[in-house]
């Protein structure tokens, strides 16, 4: 299983640098789960920089995959891992969401480098 985290998608989404890192578990909707933050972050973006419209559409292709709301669990474990780990809430609802689910998360967010079960890969600049 597999998990993209909101800057991930915003980069495939703007075709970055990065895109074709995220093209594999993007597609592979079978084993793709997306937290409802990332929903969240990625349609606030699109919507303040391309409209309704356009945020409507993403937000449609990323529920291609798994939709995995914030429950009860994921919420704790969230708040253990962000004191743990010093992560801001979004990033760390979207890493508890992966432990839970036993899932890979994709990332080019430094916060997330060398962490376990991490895949990342560092940003490029456009």
């Amino acid at each position: 299983m597999n998990v993209v985290d909101s800057s991930g998608w915003i980069e495939y989404f703007v075709n970055g640098r990065n895109t074709d890192f995220f093209n594999s578990p993007i597609r592979d909707t079978d084993n793709l789960l997306v937290p409802t933050i990332c929903l969240y972050e990625v349609f606030k973006r699109i919507l303040l920089e391309l409209g309704e419209d356009e945020a409507l559409q993403v937000t449609g292709i990323m529920s291609l995959g798994t939709v995995v709301e914030l429950n009860r669990d994921i919420a704790i474990h969230a708040a253990n891992i962000s004191l743990e780990l010093k992560l801001a809430m979004a990033d760390s609802i979207i890493l508890a969401t992966a432990r839970a689910n036993n899932a890979t998360l994709w990332t080019q967010d430094e916060h997330f480098k060398g962490l376990e079960g991490v895949k990342y890969i560092e940003k490029k600049a456009m």
